[in-house]
């Protein structure tokens, strides 16, 4: 009896904790005490917790000593042995093949595509230059993590992607390019969209004056049904002819949306707007934050992904901001932007367009941005995975 108490003793995970040399013990211990922090992120301040939550217990789960859940160099390399996966690995293995081929992020996009109304994009088309402008960040990013040397260019492009503000975006990019990266990236870029709010309206006030700021736009015009119906068709055909590696994205987000537009599929609009999107996002969460364990995450490069992501997301809302002034110099009076719209180009849908109409009203309370706001907006989501296509396609 005793050598069985003993012998299971020795089989816990504690046990495994204990016999981790070269301080790994403390390494996964700071891990777990991480991921309870980020679910106390999300449960009690509330930062993205449809997404942070499944990713603080993705880290839990595979940072958990002999859980054996999650074996990320099963994945490392062009190809993936399924054999192996299959036979050696564990669930949280079976799960990331969704990330790993791609597949989590473009649901995503048809679920984002279904809820997204690009009426104000359609109704401005200006709001298409503030939301390019708006990934001038990434580019920065991008160039940044090379010139340190940390990285390798792919590496780099990776944490570039991090400035347009999409979670799936950076995931089907960093899966692709540097996939030892991921929960570093998937982290940083979610982290800074839920802090929007906090990040974005000191800037917004330090690069606008007040007159700027009281801008009165004038009321969009109506955009008729065909006109929705012509555009996801339209954009989709534009893009992959021109950024092959940015159809699966542009098509799958383009498709959520003619499905809620056209008027005939209400049923399947429903469902990829709850349904499919609520058990992709669990899928997703919980796979990316399988990839952040002690060993992978707790390096420097992981402080240098965030600092960089960091100036990533906020070049990118000084590049919609400044870009909204330039066109200002060229527009009558009458028909001049309001400045604070561009801050909105970041593709965080709609969260920063809110941010935009409350700097706004804060200013004056009887002028309303955030129809205006969310031009740039979803035009900043079609700008991000173009930018990913342009990444992919250059260093993949």
């Amino acid at each position: 009896m005793l050598e069985s108490i003993k012998a299971f003793l020795a089989e816990t995970g504690i046990a495994e904790l204990l016999a981790k040399q070269d301080f790994g013990g403390i390494k996964t211990l700071v891990m777990i005490l991480l991921s309870f922090v980020l679910m106390y992120l999300a449960i009690k301040k509330k930062y993205e917790p449809l997404l942070l939550l499944p990713i603080a217990f993705g880290m839990l789960l595979t940072n958990l000593p002999g859980a054996n859940m999650f074996h990320l160099e099963f994945f490392i390399g062009e190809s993936v042995n399924f054999g192996q996966v299959l036979k050696e690995g564990g669930l949280l293995d079976l799960l990331y093949l969704g990330v790993k081929l791609g597949i989590y992020p473009c649901l995503i996009f048809i679920g984002i595509g279904a809820m997204t109304d690009f009426a104000p994009l359609i109704s401005n088309p200006k709001s298409l230059l503030i939301g390019a402008a708006a990934q001038f960040g990434v580019f920065v990013a991008f160039f940044g993590a090379l010139i340190s040397g940390a990285f390798t260019i792919a590496e780099s492009a990776a944490i570039g992607i991090i400035g347009g503000a999409d979670g799936p975006t950076a995931i089907l990019v960093t899966k692709t390019l540097a996939p030892q990266l991921l929960g570093a990236i998937a982290i940083a870029a979610y982290s800074y969209m839920a802090l929007i709010p906090l990040i974005q309206p000191p800037f917004m006030r330090l690069l606008t004056t007040k007159k700027e700021r009281l801008i009165k736009m004038n009321t969009l015009r109506t955009v008729s049904r065909v006109e929705k119906l012509i555009f996801p068709v339209l954009v989709t055909t534009v893009v992959a002819l021109i950024v092959k590696d940015a159809a699966p994205l542009v098509g799958c987000l383009m498709f959520g949306n003619l499905l809620n537009v056209c008027g005939v599929t209400e049923r399947l609009s429903k469902t990829v707007q709850n349904e499919l999107m609520n058990i992709i996002t669990v899928l997703l969460g919980i796979s990316v934050g399988a990839t952040a364990s002690a060993d992978n995450f707790l390096k420097f490069e992981t402080l240098l992904i965030i600092g960089l992501g960091l100036v990533a997301f906020l070049i990118s809302t000084v590049g919609g901001l400044l870009f909204a002034k330039f066109m200002n110099l060229f527009l009558p009076e009458g028909k001049k932007i309001n400045p604070l719209i561009g801050s909105a180009g970041v593709s965080a849908v709609p969260m920063a367009a809110r941010v935009a109409q409350k700097v706004g009203q804060e200013e004056d309370p009887s002028n309303f941005l955030l129809m205006h706001a969310m031009g740039p907006n979803v035009a900043g989501v079609i700008g991000s995975a173009v930018a990913a296509g342009v990444l992919l396609a250059m260093f993949n």
